[in-house]
């Protein structure tokens, strides 16, 4: 069974946030080799996206507002789905709602996109507005979507 679930941090269960904290980690950390500090005080001002398949989280997306990690634009980030998840579709859901819910309040979101994801954020219409820079080790361009 496929649920899928939009929380503001203060309405997560323990439960969920451990295992949204533990995909992050399994995939951007274990999986990418990324030594990054993933617990970065942003959560608390985030609204959380997930989709859960048989009472698992296997795919992940968080919103963040203006002001937050970019001070003039919205943003959105953490973009992780479980191996056994994936070609599911599930991440397209999560970001398709994400970007629908956060330009009902602002007309800007910007994301930091790995490099090899460039024409998936493109899809959405994320545009590249820098040159190619490194995140944690990983190749990643900024991207931005106009209302």
């Amino acid at each position: 069974m496929i649920k899928q679930y939009k929380k503001a941090f203060d309405a997560l269960t323990n439960t969920e946030l451990y295992d949204f904290l533990k995909l992050r980690s399994d995939v951007f950390v274990v999986e990418q080799t990324a030594i990054y500090q993933d617990l970065d005080d942003k959560d608390q001002a985030s609204t959380h996206y997930f989709i859960k398949e048989n009472d698992q989280i296997v795919a992940y997306v968080r919103t963040l507002p203006r002001g937050v990690k970019f001070d003039d634009a919205a943003s959105i980030g953490r973009v992780v789905t479980s191996q056994q998840a994936r070609s599911k579709g599930y991440a397209r859901i999560l970001i398709n709602q994400a970007i629908e819910d956060v330009l009902k309040t602002d007309h800007r979101i910007l994301i930091e996109g790995q490099a090899y994801l460039r024409a998936y954020y493109e899809s959405f219409g994320f545009k590249v507005i820098s040159g190619l820079y490194l995140v944690d080790g990983i190749d990643h361009y900024l991207m931005e979507l106009l209302k």
